[in-house]
Order: C-alpha cells, then structure tokens, then sequence
C-alpha cells in the first residue's frame, strides 16, 4: 500500500492501476544477491491497515521469527510526506532513526519517483531498503528464512503443494485482493460493475471450495489462507461500505463467514488485526472517493469471536507444528467490540 505521491485525493477519478514493486532484492538463505538472511539485520515496516503489510505480519508471527525479524508500525493514516512513525515517541522509529519510511526510500535510491509502500524490510546496518516485494516476502519468510523459525513452526508454503497454492493465490489476487480496489476506485460505472462483478463470483467460487475442506489448500493453514483472510477481514468494515462491495456482507455468507472467523480466532491471525487502524486508514486517507473523511460507526466487530464450527470438517491448522506463544509486548491490538 503506498503512500507518498500515489494520488490519493484521485482515488475513483482515474483508471487505477497497481503498480509493481520497485524493489525486489531478496533476502535468502545462501545471500546469493548479497543479503544473507541473519536475525537482527533487517527491520520489517508495516502498517496494521494495509493488507499487504499485514500478510507480513501474521507470517512473522506463525513462523515465530519475532527475535530475528523487528517490527516498525506505521502511523495508519499518512500525510504526503508517506507512511509516518509517529506512534514511536518523538515520531522516530527507535531502531532506523527516521520519521518517515521514505527517508530509507531514499537511501536506496534518491528522488524515486514511485510510491513508498508496505511492506518494506530494511537494512538496519546502513538504514537503506531492501525490498518492498509484498508478493515475495512473504513467501522468502516461509522458506529462505526456515533456519530461523521457531520450533514448531508450520510449513506456509509445503513444496508438494505449491502449484496448487500459486494457482488459488493468483486468482484471489486478481479478483480479490486486489479487485476490491479496482470496485472501490473505479472511474466510471461499467469499469466499477465489472470489478465489483469479479470480486463476488471468485468469492462464491471459493465458498463453494471451502464449504467442504477446511482450509483452500491441503488440510493446514497455507500461505493461500493468509492472502485471502487479509481481504476477508477487511470486508464489512471497509470494503463493504468505503469500496462500493456491497452485493452482500462477508457476514451474509455462512461459509466464508464461518472460514474468515476460523482463521480469526487461531493464534497469529485475529491478535495481529487492528480494527481502529484499518478504519481510519481508509476513510481518512482515500480522500478522492470520501473527501469529508469521516470514519464510519459501525458496523459490529463482535461477532469474530463468535463459534465458528469448522473444526468439524477436520484439518490440522498448523500440521505437525504448534500455535505461536503469546504475541509479544508492544504488538497487542485491542480485541473487536461494538463500535
């Protein structure tokens, strides 16, 4: 999600587009592009409203990669200056020094023209970045940085499945994770019909996958159910309303509904997802499609913590691994309530 530059304020008066990540070094095991994989190097930014960044998150915190991997939050809502760190006191990261995530843009390359986006990692030795790859990182996390995951740690991404996962992910990211922007950002009508048309036949699609398995791919918790529970969680609280997505709620929808809280109420998903930062992020910064910035009530978050009863159709959520430990102090979100 990016943040400096990106037009905001032209958000739903021009064809949107996403653009691909500028940076794409990657961080692997042998360092074969020169940055080896070592606990305390790198610093991953994100921002607990953006999607993307929150793939991050939740993979960081199942593969218990916490003490090798730090974390900066960024301010959820970003002013032109890009994704600020104005939660950390004096508005520095403690660790980068900086105010703002573009100052390591810069270090890397001066004067980028293109957006400042999470998730990012960045070199903590020089302070430039590495890599704002979203679709990569996480995937990396899962393999090139297994020799540092925690005992137990489940397999994202098993070798044995990966052609099935990459196919169910390059459909949920055409039509879902990056359809309900296309809905909410459209120019025109027919441009928002068809967005809005793709992104609720894939979803109907994947109940009916998900109506008998419990998970999209295999019987455990893959790097496929990340991608599409990040969407998902954003769904009635954002997208519904703020995109324009609002044929039905996810909570109309007893399968995805069921699945969405399934994956909420396991360990390393719902206590990484901050509501009040997902709202405020995208009805204060999208000023081109909600100028006046007002940040809606509603609707209800209570119902996440509600019985799911998918255990019933069996899977294994983390395989042969275990649940994450307690998340750390200084990462809690505050649990969904009323609004």
């Amino acid at each position: 999600m990016a943040g400096r530059d990106d037009g905001n304020s032209a958000y739903g008066h021009k064809a949107f587009k996403r653009s691909k990540s500028h940076f794409a070094d990657r961080i692997t095991a042998d360092g074969r592009d020169g940055l080896p994989v070592a606990a305390g190097r790198y610093r991953l930014v994100v921002s607990r409203a953006c999607p993307w960044a929150s793939r991050a998150v939740i993979s960081r915190r199942l593969l218990g990669l916490e003490d090798a991997l730090s974390m900066a939050i960024a301010d959820p809502v970003q002013d032109d200056r890009s994704w600020r760190f104005t939660l950390d006191p004096d508005g520095r990261d403690p660790v980068l020094g900086i105010r703002f995530l573009a100052e390591a843009y810069d270090r890397r390359e001066k004067d980028y023209p293109g957006g400042v986006s999470v998730p990012a990692i960045v070199d903590v030795t020089d302070g430039k970045l590495v890599t704002n790859d979203y679709q990569r990182i996480t995937l990396d996390l899962a393999t090139e940085w297994s020799a540092l995951h925690r005992d137990g740690a489940p397999d994202l991404y098993p070798e044995p499945l990966r052609d099935e996962i990459d196919a169910v992910m390059a459909e949920v990211y055409e039509d879902v994770n990056n359809g309900v922007y296309r809905t909410g950002f459209a120019a025109g009508q027919d441009e928002y019909e068809e967005a809005c048309a793709a992104v609720f036949r894939r979803l109907e699609l994947l109940a009916s996958r998900l109506a008998g398995q419990r998970y999209l791919v295999g019987d455990t918790i893959t790097e496929a159910d990340i991608r599409l529970f990040t969407t998902l969680v954003r769904f009635d609280a954002v997208y519904h309303g703020h995109f324009k997505c609002n044929r039905w709620k996810l909570a109309e929808n007893d399968v995805l509904w069921a699945y969405a809280r399934d994956l909420f109420q396991t360990p390393g998903f719902g206590d990484t997802v901050d509501f009040d930062h997902i709202k405020r992020h995208y009805y204060q910064v999208h000023t081109g499609i909600n100028p006046t910035r007002i940040v809606p009530l509603g609707p209800d978050l209570s119902g996440w913590l509600s019985p799911h009863h998918r255990e019933r159709l069996g899977g294994r959520p983390f395989g042969d691994g275990t649940p994450p430990g307690p998340v750390r102090p200084g990462e809690q979100v505050p649990p969904p309530g009323r609004p």
